[in-house]
């Protein structure tokens, strides 16, 4: 009980007008009719904020105060990154501190490149000119006399990239945010793939210097995205900055070293010596230049290594100042000479004893490559629930992509509702828009699988998703999509349908026939058009119409089918928006065969 009579209830971020009827123990059509009154319409389903509803459970007599919520300890099997697992073995006693590894996401144009650079020359020595000499992809700087390291390639992208190949270079998450700007759709992402990855996320509130700076504001928004600020009594350190004023930036280094110190940041610098590839390149001059990420034991010149397919003795070390350097420890970049072939950002690299065993590994690691190319690596529904069955998986991970806001907020509520059984639904992402190459590569390094409602997957993201194994499905009606998701949860999925395209067509002319609409003449390029196929009109590389056949007919008579080398009619069912010069793509949906 509060001191002023009212009963104090903790509520979270983002509450459900249901939920709310049940902490206070009322009904929702008394929530609701509260709401009106306050000028708020909302259905039984429908989420309000924090501060709505401390509103409402005012006026019904409780004092509500933001929930400060225990995050649970999450299982990390099949997340736990490779250099963790390595080090797992090592001897507890001979594992010791090492410095945090940092890397900057964030919305394009919030200041992730700026920040990145007043770090820098804040921490750049007096009377060292020129300070950092090169580009290695990565850097330290100290602060109170300890060393942090800053992964120099700001991006979700590089980020998610990295743990697709099963590396996890960061620690810790930096999330700029402009204060003048709130969270974005990209900073969304962002939030999506540092807690895909399960690293701690410090927010670095930036732009305070600009007149427009609403800073509660951005604090809201934080906290509606379960990012709670701790002076509101949440978990998450937000820190104001100006990197244009180099302000704040000694505060962020110290936040940085306070989530270090509560994270088990460890390593053995005598032990078994891995590590990451942040980037590399081939010099005419020098041949292949990598920068690795030294994450156990000590790197030093003349070491044997195996970088992803590469191999080579190290002919020399450099630091990120490109002084030439004899060693490195954990948690120290250094850019090296001496590998025969071009690793890839992401690939992990180990210190081996012969050139035998350097070949052998690569050899074991080609063939594995493709015994896999000739597999489908896919996630499917049903893969995943076999996995389940098996005792390897226990939750089903979801990227849930929507038209509208509306359609979104039913789905993930619907869909949470479905995470009460022994096998749970996590869904790593939920945003309005259609499906990017970047939820591909989100779902591919979390090994998950996106869903849609009443949106496409650009060209990009269906290439990359048929490259990196990830299954996409499609829906139009959302109990069919819950539907799905609730039969694989109980091992009863119906079989899963797949695209093949059957012929493609050019247009070349358009009719207007009265009482029908346009007609497309087109030649058929590839294949054959089938009245009963589904279509997807191109314009370049968007998809401007995906639907059905009205009709097909060749020489005024009405075809079932029109082969290549042949001039035929086409009408789309609802759609007349179409140009000379667009492609049409012909496909059916095949039962999968398993």
């Amino acid at each position: 009980m509060s001191d002023n009579g009212h009963k104090r209830i903790e509520l979270p971020a983002n509450i459900t007008v249901r939920d709310l009827a049940t902490y206070i123990d009322t009904s929702a059509i008394q929530i609701i009719k509260s709401l009106m009154t306050n000028g708020v319409m909302a259905n039984i389903n429908q989420q309000i904020d924090f501060d709505t509803a401390a509103i409402v459970a005012a006026e019904m007599g409780y004092e509500a105060v933001p929930e400060n919520r225990e995050v649970p300890e999450e299982k990390e099997s099949g997340e736990v990154p490779f250099w963790r697992r390595m080090i797992a073995d090592e001897d507890e006693s001979l594992l010791t501190a090492r410095p945090p590894v940092v890397t900057i996401l964030g919305h394009v144009d919030h200041g992730k490149t700026s920040l990145l650079d007043a770090i820098r020359h804040a921490n750049v020595a007096e009377g060292e000119t020129g300070g950092i000499t090169q580009h290695i992809g990565a850097y330290q700087v100290e602060h109170n006399g300890r060393p942090i390291t800053f992964l120099d390639t700001p991006g979700h992208a590089a980020f998610t990239a990295m743990r697709a190949r099963g590396a996890q270079g960061a620690d810790i998450v930096v999330l700029v945010v402009a204060a003048d700007d709130g969270v974005m759709p990209q900073t969304k992402e962002a939030i999506a793939h540092a807690r895909a990855a399960r690293v701690p996320i410090i927010v670095a509130l930036n732009k305070i210097d600009k007149a427009n700076a609403n800073l509660d504001m951005v604090k809201r928004q934080l906290g509606d995205n379960d990012l709670v600020p701790d002076e509101w009594g949440g978990q998450t350190l937000v820190v104001p900055v100006s990197a244009k004023q180099k302000q704040g930036i000694e505060d962020l280094l110290e936040a940085i070293l306070l989530v270090a110190d509560n994270t088990d940041i460890r390593a053995n610098p005598k032990g078994r010596v891995i590590g990451t590839v942040v980037e590399a390149e081939l010099d005419k001059t020098k041949g292949v230049i990598a920068t690795f990420l030294v994450q156990n034991g000590t790197l030093e010149a003349g070491d044997l290594v195996v970088a992803g397919n590469a191999y080579g003795h190290l002919r020399a070390l450099f630091d990120y100042r490109g002084r030439k350097v004899q060693k490195a420890g954990p948690s120290a970049p250094v850019s090296v000479m001496g590998l025969n072939d071009v690793p890839a950002a992401g690939d992990l690299f180990q210190v081996v004893a012969t050139e035998k065993e350097a070949r052998q590994i690569i050899l074991e690691r080609s063939e594995a490559a493709q015994k896999q190319a000739g597999v489908s690596k896919k996630a499917t529904l049903e893969e995943l629930f076999a996995s389940y069955q098996a005792g390897e998986t226990q939750e089903l991970r979801l990227v849930l992509k929507a038209d509208v806001q509306g359609s979104l907020e039913p789905i993930v509520n619907s869909l949470n509702e479905l995470s009460k059984g022994d096998i749970s639904v996590k869904i790593l992402h939920a945003e309005t828009g259609n499906i990017s190459e970047n939820d591909v590569m989100l779902a591919s390094a979390s090994q998950a699988i996106i869903v849609g409602f009443s949106v496409q997957a650009d060209v990009g993201a269906r290439r990359l998703a048929d490259a990196e194994g990830v299954s996409i499905r499609l829906y139009d009606i959302i109990y069919r999509l819950t539907e799905d998701v609730e039969k694989a949860l109980k091992g009863m999925l119906a079989p899963e349908f797949i695209e093949k395209v059957v012929g493609k067509a050019e247009i070349l002319q358009i009719f207007n026939i009265s009482k029908v609409g346009k007609i497309a003449g087109c030649r058929v390029r590839e294949g054959e058009i089938r009245r009963n196929g589904k279509v997807r009109v191109y314009r370049g590389k968007d998809i401007v119409y995906e639907g059905e056949i009205a009709s097909l007919k060749h020489e005024k008579e009405n075809e079932h089918e029109v082969r290549q080398g042949f001039e035929c009619g086409i009408g789309l069912k609802n759609f007349n928006d179409i140009q000379v010069g667009d492609d049409i793509e012909c496909y059916i949906l095949e039962k999968k065969v398993e």
